[in-house]
């Protein structure tokens, strides 16, 4: 029973050990595919060694590094934060990850996101030229972005302003023509109204002038009638007039019948 239970304290006290070495082998492989830009096979070898160790350092450090040389951006940021807590205090490796990180996060145009991590790493290791250089560029990007945000911003705004101005020109436009309309609708119904008013005032002055006309045309008719034509009293004095010598006729008529009737006297003669 005491052998049974020395042996297994010495297969659990084994199991580490393995496990360590499986882990380090592990690492050692995937290194090796690695540098002959076998990325996915070294992929595998990392994964592989941490799965004998999770906490494996090296194995999550390097795999971030596989998958940034894989331009699989996503799952490099996923790898590095894994071990980035870990490593932060570490002297060699804390300065080396964070411009990892920065240098993922600049290839994804983040470029705030790789301004941070660029400042990690300096503060870790300040006189590093090639972490100075990147966080520089990152700088500088994100300075040109903000620039043409602001640039689109107002473009934007200056579109905007252009189109309100546009569809007020078409209002104003509309409501011209609309009063325009107004005005020439109200100027045809005052000169309608004025024709009316005119045709009702020479209406009305026909209708004066039509007795003056009529007695004007009296006038004239009365004027153009032959001079013979005499008013009543003048015929009735004609009348009278025209009997009296007819009497008057008669008379001598008379006294030529009579005449006629008598002996003939001798003509006188003369001297």
């Amino acid at each position: 029973m005491k052998r049974f239970v020395t042996l297994l304290l010495l297969v659990l006290m084994a199991a580490p050990v393995l496990d360590a070495q499986s882990e380090k082998r592990s690492v050692r492989r995937g290194n090796r595919a690695f540098g002959r830009e076998k990325y996915e096979k070294a992929e595998i070898l990392y994964k592989k060694a941490q799965l004998a160790d999770s906490l494996s350092h090296a194995a999550g450090y390097n795999l971030g590094n596989t998958y940034y040389r894989m331009e699989n951006y996503p799952e490099a940021d996923k790898a590095y934060a894994a071990v980035a807590d870990s490593l932060a205090g570490n002297p060699r490796y804390g300065a080396r990850i964070f411009h990892n990180m920065g240098n993922s996060l600049l290839a994804q145009q983040n470029w705030q996101g790789a301004i941070d991590a660029y400042k990690k790493a300096l503060l870790r290791n300040p006189s590093d030229k090639e972490t100075k250089s990147n966080l520089a560029y990152a700088q500088l990007m994100l300075q040109n972005q903000q620039d043409q945000q602001q640039n689109q911003d107002q473009n934007k705004d200056q579109n905007q302003q252009d189109q309100n101005q546009e569809q007020n020109k078409d209002q104003n436009q509309d409501q011209n023509q609309d009063q325009n309309k107004d005005q020439n609708k109200d100027q045809n119904q005052n000169q309608d109204q004025d024709q009316k008013q005119d045709k009702d005032e020479n209406k009305d002055q026909q209708q004066d002038q039509q007795p003056e006309q009529q007695e004007e045309q009296e006038q004239k008719a009365e004027e153009q009638k032959p001079q013979d034509e005499k008013s009543p009293d003048q015929k009735e004095v004609e009348a009278l007039i025209r009997k009296a010598l007819e009497r008057s006729e008669e008379h001598e008529n008379d006294k030529r019948e009579r005449m006629r009737k008598a002996p003939l006297s001798p003509n006188e003669r003369d001297w």
